[in-house]
C-alpha cells in the first residue's frame, strides 16, 4: 500500500496570501483544502488564519503534517519574510522538513496542469516599481529567469521567442499574450508539485532562500542624513 505524506504549502509573495494542505501519494499531488485571501500589506495579518481554516477544512491536524512547502519568490521583501518565517517555524514546531521553491515554478506547474501540452510559456508577476517578475518555460521546465525587469524591456527581450500562453497577474501578464486564468498566484498543487521529488525522496531541503532579485523598499535610514 503506497504510504500518503501530508503536506502544508505558503505563500505570500504576491498580494493573494496562500495557504493549503494536499496530500502526496503514488507520485501524484491532491489538494485537499486550499484557502487564499488579498492583502498586498497585511501577510503577517491573515497567514496563520488561514493555515489554521485549511488544516481544519482538510480534516488533519498539525501533528499529521510530513512536510511544509513554502514560496521563496521572487517578491516583494516583507511579505516573503512573513511566509517563510512562518513556513520555518511550522517546521522546526513540529519537527517537519521544510522546502522552498521558486513561487513562479509554481504558478507554471499549474499553468501546465490547466493547459496540457503548452510548450512555451512565460509566468509575469507584479514587482512594483512599475517592474515585474517574470521566468520562460519550455516543456514545463523553466530556460530563463527568475528575473526583474521593466514590462517595455521583458517585452523585447522575449519579442522573437515563441509563447504559446503567459501566466501570472492578469494585469501584467495580458500584454504580452493570451493568459491562462487562474493562475495570478500559485496554488497549494503548484507548490506542492515542484517540491515533490523531494518529498517522495525524503530528501533533506536545503536553506530556505528568499528571492528578492533586488532591495527592499524599505531601507534603514542613515543617522545624520536628512530625507
Amino acid at each position: 500500500m503506497a504510504v500518503t505524506k501530508i503536506v502544508l504549502a505558503v505563500d505570500t509573495s504576491t498580494p493573494i496570501v496562500v495557504a493549503g494542505v494536499a496530500a502526496v501519494a503514488d507520485g501524484r499531488v491532491r489538494e485537499l483544502a486550499l484557502h487564499r485571501a488579498e492583502n498586498a500589506r497585511g501577510h503577517a495579518e491573515v497567514l496563520t488564519s488561514l493555515i489554521l481554516a485549511a488544516l481544519s477544512d482538510a480534516g488533519v491536524d498539525r501533528d499529521d503534517l510530513d512536510a511544509v512547502v513554502v514560496g521563496c519568490g521572487p517578491g516583494p521583501f516583507t511579505g516573503l519574510r512573513v511566509g517563510i518565517a512562518t513556513g520555518a517555524g511550522f517546521g522546526d514546531a513540529l519537527g517537519l522538513p521544510v522546502y522552498g521553491v521558486c513561487s513562479l515554478d509554481a504558478i507554471a506547474a499549474r499553468a501546465v496542469s490547466a493547459v496540457p501540452g503548452v510548450r512555451g510559456l512565460l509566468v509575469v508577476t507584479d514587482a512594483r516599481r512599475r517592474e515585474v517578475y517574470y521566468a520562460r518555460y519550455s516543456g514545463g521546465n523553466r530556460v530563463d529567469g527568475p528575473g526583474v525587469a521593466a514590462p517595455a524591456g521583458l517585452k523585447d527581450a522575449v519579442a522573437d521567442i515563441e509563447i504559446d500562453r503567459v501566466a501570472g497577474s492578469p494585469t501584467y501578464a495580458e500584454p504580452f499574450g493570451e493568459v491562462i486564468a487562474g493562475t495570478e498566484a500559485p496554488d497549494v498543487v503548484g507548490l506542492v508539485t515542484v517540491a515533490l521529488p523531494d518529498i517522495v525522496a525524503g530528501a533533506l531541503p536545503g536553506p530556505l532562500e528568499p528571492l528578492y532579485l533586488r532591495r527592499p523598499d524599505a531601507v534603514e535610514r542613515v543617522p545624520g542624513r536628512r530625507s
